[in-house]
């Protein structure tokens, strides 16, 4: 499936139950190509955050595409090697930083700080609980944290915003040590 529009959540549930976010995918990103590998089962769930539009591709399609359109691979190719990059650079955040650095980095990435267009800056509202999937704590932590973010001029929400507005000085969390 190839997002055109909205945000989708990638979910895991572990054995016990647990729920964990592994990814916040939106506008020109793809989901499912685990299928073209010969994956037979989903491992996570998607589900749509805002309204979204996909556009599903038949496995024969997309394989058709991808050995006739060379610039459409091409582009395909950097696409999964720039997400199998970030799925790295997550497993290292988890690894070898506090929830606080991971919940800062994660609201940065959501902004689209780091990426070549310019950063949004005001996310839609996203859940603490969500947040906490994501960076793997609990909803109290994130809040905590949240509330040091807006008390430091980092983050901006409530009165009147309609999201949550991401400071590029929040990166100075993310770089100190």
């Amino acid at each position: 499936m190839f997002i055109r529009e909205g945000s989708v959540k990638l979910t895991v549930v572990s054995a016990s139950g647990r729920e964990a976010v592994v990814a916040i995918l939106g506008p020109g990103d793809f989901l499912g190509e685990g299928c073209l590998a010969g994956q037979s089962i989903c491992m996570a769930t998607a589900t749509a955050i805002t309204p979204t539009t996909v556009l599903v591709i038949e496995k024969h399609e997309m394989i058709r595409v991808l050995h006739g359109q060379h610039e459409f691979s091409d582009r395909f190719i950097t696409y999964l090697l720039g997400r199998n990059i970030r799925v790295e650079e997550d497993l290292i955040d988890q690894l070898f930083n506090s929830s606080e650095k991971r919940l800062a980095r994660t609201l940065l990435l959501l902004a689209c700080y780091g990426k070549q267009d310019q950063p949004h800056g005001l996310l839609p509202r996203v859940s603490q609980e969500t947040l906490a999937e994501m960076i793997g704590t609990t909803r109290t932590r994130v809040n905590l944290f949240m509330n040091k973010f807006r008390k430091l001029g980092f983050i901006g929400y409530g009165r009147g915003l309609r999201g949550l507005r991401i400071n590029k000085s929040l990166l100075s969390v993310v770089l100190q040590d």
